[in-house]
């Protein structure tokens, strides 16, 4: 079998401003993001393609508030299967028109993504995951006293609502997806993470108020399947110290024993970069040869060794 890839598409990195774009603005970010991973395909690898929805999310929540008094609201756990199909849909038409246009005989499907969380995982308490558009600090405060949300400053980007980020456990669709990669599918997947759920004493599913981290999420899907490469798309062409500061050093190449280390230093931030390095090292410590980190312009030029940041045993 061909070497497989698991992609993650970063829900931020689809959002070309700060500004609410419409459904087609992103649709044309996703054409554009597809063409690189079709190049990846030509080169003979196999993918399954994942993908954010902090700020998609976000923007269903926020319409649900403003419309509250005249439709019901939209609980968070269907807010995040929207956005799966609704993403997953412009992803999986974009790949399959561009493999006609190409003569590239695969099909493509996407799976609505269930991922079990543990209802006792204490980041029910905390918080943490942004979600929705960027605010100014005034706006943020004005919609925390309107809407009772939780509000952090993002990594210097502005004010976010966050909301629980469960830890990922396991996949409830794993099957079929590596069923699909079998049959010569590319595969759309834990998109957003995954939907969290939780299983009740009869082991029965049911959907909790979370947003899973994509990372983490695409992390264990990738070692579930057996992927060589994880590749983690994002807003930023390299993986960087010191970043946002004068003297910040883009990273060409490093080591697993580096990118702990550079951890325990501090220098990714929580609702940034640090997911992203966790769930690399996860991937690599649990049998994954390599991990590619840039944008989604640039993933394709990263395969070939021409950019991006690798981490590599």
């Amino acid at each position: 079998m061909s070497k497989l890839a698991v992609i993650a598409i970063g829900g931020n990195s689809l959002i070309k401003s700060k500004t609410m774009q419409s459904v087609e603005d992103q649709h044309d970010s996703i054409r554009e993001t597809v063409k690189r991973i079709v190049e990846i395909i030509e080169s003979g690898i196999n993918v399954v393609i994942t993908h954010g929805n902090g700020p998609q999310v976000g923007f269903i929540l926020l319409r649900s508030e403003l419309a509250k008094e005249y439709l019901h609201e939209i609980p968070l756990p269907s807010a995040g299967a929207d956005t799966q199909g609704a993403i997953g849909y412009q992803i999986q038409q974009s790949v399959s028109n561009l493999f006609l246009k190409k003569g590239i005989k695969k099909s493509v499907a996407t799976i609505i993504t269930q991922v079990l969380v543990d209802q006792k995982d204490p980041a029910f308490l905390q918080p943490s995951k942004p979600i929705g558009p960027f605010f100014t600090k005034e706006e943020a405060e004005e919609k925390r006293r309107l809407f009772n949300w939780d509000i952090i400053e993002d990594a210097g980007r502005g004010f976010r609502r966050v909301v629980a980020s469960p830890y990922p456990l396991e996949i409830i669709e794993e099957d079929a997806i590596a069923d699909l990669i079998r049959n010569n599918f590319v595969v759309i997947a834990v998109g957003g993470g995954g939907i969290p759920v939780i299983r009740n004493d009869k082991g029965e599913l049911k959907g909790v108020a979370a947003v899973i981290d994509k990372d983490r999420a695409s992390r264990l899907l990738a070692n579930k399947l057996n992927a060589e490469l994880f590749i983690i798309s994002t807003a930023v062409e390299n993986v960087y110290l010191n970043f946002g500061q004068d003297d910040q050093i883009a990273l060409d190449q490093i080591t697993l024993a580096e990118a702990k280390k550079y951890c325990q230093e501090g220098h990714f931030k929580k609702g940034s970069m640090l997911p992203k390095i966790e769930s690399a090292i996860e991937f690599l410590e649990a049998g994954g040869k390599e991990v590619i980190i840039t944008t989604p312009e640039l993933i394709a030029a990263a395969v070939k060794r021409k950019a991006g940041t690798r981490i590599v045993i």
